[in-house]
């Protein structure tokens, strides 16, 4: 594993692992910035639960596990995947810049909306990542291609031999043998 990647993931990590934390602790400070999204996304969402403080704690969770993981570089993939997914509703929610009347208020929520878009462009780096190793598509491919290749390769050996094959077995019987 390269040395950006042992440095990268957990920097990039860190910030969901804090405020999930956060969140989990301390869900009535963030919930009523966050309900506005939480009823569109449970609308949409049945399966996901209609208290507003449970889905800021199930966000904060994912935060940390996926936080934790991709710090720790297991299941990068799927933990900035699932990071990514938990950032859109949170910059939906907590940094509506286009709402505040206060222009420094706005400024200020701009910065954090478009420091929250570079995070989510840094996780879906990541989640494309392979780790320097062939992604799984990669590998079913060439090992489609090994297999018509080898059997290429068999039938090639099979016409090859088949005739001298049978005349041996042909001049065998000939001789008694």
């Amino acid at each position: 594993m390269s040395l950006l990647r042992i440095a990268g993931r957990p920097l990039l990590a860190s910030m969901f692992v804090v405020g999930g934390v956060s969140s989990l602790r301390s869900p009535q400070d963030v919930a009523p910035v966050a309900e506005s999204v939480a009823r569109a996304v449970t609308d949409r969402v049945a399966v996901l639960p209609d208290s507003t403080e449970q889905l800021v704690r199930l966000n904060g969770a994912v935060q940390v596990v996926g936080g934790i993981a991709l710090g720790l570089g297991r299941f990068p993939r799927l933990s900035a995947l699932a990071l990514a997914a938990t950032l859109v509703p949170t910059t939906l929610a907590a940094h509506r810049f286009w709402e505040a009347e206060d222009p420094s208020e706005r400024a200020q929520q701009r910065v954090h909306f478009f420091k929250n878009l570079s995070m989510l462009g840094g996780l879906l780096i990541a989640t494309d990542d392979t780790g320097s190793r062939p992604s799984l598509l990669w590998r079913g491919r060439h090992a489609a291609h090994d297999v018509r290749h080898d059997a290429h390769l068999v039938r090639r050996t099979i016409r090859a031999t088949a005739g001298p094959a049978a005349r041996a077995g042909g001049i065998r019987a000939k001789l008694g043998g």
